[in-house]
């Protein structure tokens, strides 16, 4: 739909500065809310103003990050979890919530570069939707986990699992980018 502004936040915060940026907003918005009941992400103040732009960095590393996760919806608490892992492992990754890419594209280049460095190819994206959309974030060197077909359902975590949506295929994909197996 020409000029709508599509958010899918992570959580209770996320959603609150969605609604009030469709609010404010003249032109179409959709709020994509999850069924299930994400936990709520920790923030500073600084990340708690980012959310605004469409895209920040929720976990950072120390120096430089050797991969970038970008994650949106009630995918970023299990991207989360596996950013946290990798970097308690030795690794530098870096956790990039992404709640609206509209948004996140109509702010400059400094900060669009600032929260994806153009230097960090190795980019995994992952959302329980649709992946085409993830290519032009994560390159040809990235992977996407996402779902490109309609029509599963299951009990509790069944789905979800089914289709890559877990902290440990998260991590092991994670992993291969990093190992070059990608």
């Amino acid at each position: 739909m020409p000029n709508m502004c599509l958010w899918r936040p992570c959580d209770a915060f996320e959603t609150a500065v969605a609604w009030t940026a469709a609010a404010e907003r003249s032109g179409p918005s959709a709020l994509v809310l999850s069924h299930q009941a994400p936990p709520q992400q920790p923030r500073t103040a600084e990340q708690q103003a980012n959310v605004r732009r469409g895209g920040y960095v929720p976990i950072d590393c120390q120096g430089a990050p050797e991969c970038l996760v970008l994650a949106t919806g009630s995918e970023v608490a299990l991207a989360a979890q596996a950013v946290s892992a990798l970097n308690a492992g030795g690794r530098r990754a870096r956790l990039v919530s992404m709640p609206s890419t509209e948004v996140f594209e109509a702010q400059d280049e400094a900060y669009r570069e600032g929260v994806l460095p153009r230097t960090v190819r190795r980019r995994l994206a992952v959302e329980a939707g649709a992946t085409l959309s993830w290519w032009r974030y994560v390159g040809t060197e990235g992977r996407v986990i996402g779902i490109d077909r309609f029509g599963a359902s299951g009990k509790g975590a069944q789905a979800p699992a089914h289709f890559g949506f877990t902290v440990d295929h998260v991590h092991r994909a994670v992993g291969e980018l990093l190992d070059g197996d990608a």
